[in-house]
């Protein structure tokens, strides 16, 4: 078994809890103390954070790291230091340096690549890291790290059997990476940021929320991307980023005054890589626009996203998780479906059947078995392929012509 496959057959054990990660952090001599850290959490919405948080701070000429998951296509796509994918290489000898002490320490799969990312980012000299929280925040093991600012995107129904089924049980999960004394930014609203609030008090964090003391405006601007302005206690800024979507100006948002809560200047324009939200690939005379948006809160965002572009209908590829939302989901994506095609990613054990989500589609609808035959079925101009980040990641290198790593992805 090579190292890819010892680490990814340990993908399906979750165990909630910080004593392995410290364990193995430790055994390690502290890495991350090599670094400051920004950690980013929330439901939607922390995956463009990070990214837009990087390219800013990578703009005031800081080395940065940023670790984010899923991968879509290529394992190290997680790990990039000043945005730059870490070689394939590199990251293999610190996962095979890594290994025996994994092992010792009973380490699960995302704690191993915690540990990995901040292995790598000390290695290359990163001095911030912007780091993307997997699931929850209390007991995930990138809480291990001692940020100087935590980020809460957004508070959503997603991963209900291991955070709760209720916005404050979520919120108070999410709320586990705020420190003492140091600032908080969150885009979160209704229940989950009361429990936030409650939270914040309780550990001394100074909380700072969009659209109260973070004011904001925005514009979107086509297929070009967004414009924001921000207004906070930490500066004001101004800014054009190439990340397309109404829903993206939040984020930016929170971005920017991280960035200004942290002392830095934000540029003018921004050219912000994130693959696989609102990015529209030309494939055999068709515009595919891919979106992760795999839970309804996420469904709405894009919904309306689109709808301000000015797209009534179009055909719609779905395929997501067997343990999500899947009828608040479809309802949503339905708004601006003429037609769905239903498949699934062939590398997730965890995507739902297809046939069985027919049940939920009004649309007319067909079945595809994998994600290449659905982008046959749809015909040329405008279409959508959204749900699962695996669906997503499986579509997108055969729309690039790019290889597709061959294994299992449970996380």
């Amino acid at each position: 078994m090579n190292l890819l496959d010892w680490l990814f057959a340990r993908q399906s054990s979750i165990k909630p809890g910080l004593e392995r990660i410290q364990s193995l952090l430790e055994l390690l001599d502290h890495p991350q103390s090599s670094f400051q850290t920004v950690l980013v959490g929330g439901t939607n919405g922390k995956g463009s954070t990070s990214a837009t948080l990087e390219t800013i701070l990578r703009e005031n000429g800081i080395q940065t790291g940023l670790f984010t998951s899923p991968h879509l296509t290529r394992f190290a796509e997680r790990f990039k230091v000043s945005g730059q994918e870490i070689p394939d290489s590199e990251v293999i000898q610190a996962l095979k340096d890594l290994k025996p002490l994994a092992e010792k320490t009973e380490a699960s799969f995302f704690e191993i690549i915690t540990a990995l990312a901040c292995v790598l980012f000390k290695a290359r000299g990163v001095q911030v890291a912007v780091m993307e929280v997997g699931m929850g925040g209390r007991f995930d093991s990138t809480n291990a790290l001692d940020p100087v600012l935590s980020i809460i995107a957004s508070i959503g129904l997603d991963h209900m059997q291991f955070l709760g089924d209720t916005h404050a049980k979520i919120a108070f999960e999410k709320a586990g990476i705020m420190r003492p004394q140091r600032p908080t930014l969150t885009g979160a609203t209704g229940e989950g940021l009361e429990v936030l609030r409650q939270q914040a008090l309780i550990r001394g964090s100074g909380l700072h929320v969009l659209e109260e003391d973070l004011q904001f405006s925005g514009l979107a601007n086509g297929w070009e991307g967004i414009s924001v302005t921000v207004q906070t206690p930490f500066g004001t800024a101004q800014t054009q980023s190439s990340l397309m979507g109404s829903y993206q100006m939040r984020n930016t948002a929170l971005a920017v005054s991280a960035a200004l809560a942290l002392g830095h200047k934000v540029p003018e324009r921004l050219q912000v890589q994130w693959p696989g939200r609102m990015e529209q690939i030309h494939w055999n005379g068709k515009d595919i626009v891919l979106d992760g948006a795999h839970n309804p809160e996420g469904a709405q965002a894009l919904v309306a996203a689109l709808q301000a572009l000015g797209i009534e209908k179009m055909p719609v590829v779905f395929g997501a998780a067997a343990d999500k939302d899947l009828s608040g989901v479809t309802e949503t994506l339905q708004q601006i479906a003429s037609e769905v095609i239903l498949t699934r990613a062939v590398l997730s054990p965890r995507a739902a059947d297809p046939e069985s989500l027919k049940t939920y589609i009004s649309v007319p609808v067909q079945v595809a078995a994998t994600p290449q035959e659905a982008l046959d079925l749809l015909p040329e101009g405008r279409s959508l392929v959204a749900g699962s980040l695996y669906l997503i990641g499986e579509v997108r290198p055969h729309l690039l012509g790019e290889a597709l790593e061959d294994r299992e992805r449970w996380q």
